[in-house]
């Protein structure tokens, strides 16, 4: 009596359906080998499993065989579409050159260039665009000389105070100055050569 056909459809059971995955796919890495061996192919075998496990076989390298099915044109009815990553990428790049070019035109054409593309309206556009900017340049240029002069004005009032102050000193010296050389006897030029020593003596001392 012969053996029973086994219906392929998808094993319910979860134990059983690992057990036939197991066994089937070493079984099919073996043919795939032995094709390899027995015709001389060039022969690559890729499997994903239920969870995603990979699973994979080459008589060569892996790499070198999925680039000539790539490029071999005759394989597939069409031409094979790239990743979709990589078409976000190229998609992508393409608008990046594009808002370039277009800055670097706008820039060109706000430095007097590459006008003659532009009718009337979109000179006078440029124009208000010029003027905006212009006004921009003049508003932050008078911020940052009101910003300078507020600090020189403080540095001037420090500067100011500063003098006072010193100038007071000197007066308390001079007064005190006065004050001494009334108790000296001025009887000879050594007496009025001692109080011009005091005097310079006091006002060095007031300086520091």
């Amino acid at each position: 009596m012969g053996r029973e056909k086994i219906k392929i459809k998808k094993i319910d059971n979860v134990m059983a359906r690992r057990v036939t995955f197991s066994k089937r796919r070493r079984g099919l890495i073996k043919k795939a080998q032995e094709l390899s061996v027995l015709c001389d192919a060039d022969v690559s075998l890729i499997i994903f499993s239920a969870t995603g496990k990979l699973y994979e076989f080459s008589s060569s390298s892996m790499e070198d065989t999925l680039t000539r099915y790539v490029l071999h044109s005759n394989i597939v009815e069409k031409p094979v579409q790239p990743c979709l990553s990589l078409q976000k990428d190229s998609s992508n790049l393409e608008m990046l050159r594009k808002e370039v070019n277009d800055k670097a035109y706008k820039l060109r054409q706000m430095k007097g260039e590459d006008l003659e593309r532009l009718d009337v309206e979109g000179l006078r556009q440029l124009e208000k665009k010029l003027e905006a900017g212009l006004s921009l340049v003049i508003k932050t240029e008078e911020e940052r000389a009101s910003t300078k002069i507020n600090e020189l004005q403080g540095k001037e009032a420090q500067l100011i105070k500063e003098n006072k102050q010193l100038k007071q000193k000197v007066s308390s010296v001079d007064i005190a100055l006065s004050e001494n050389s009334c108790m000296i006897p001025k009887t000879n030029n050594s007496c009025m050569i001692l109080e011009k020593n005091l005097c310079f003596a006091w006002r060095i001392k007031a300086c520091e």
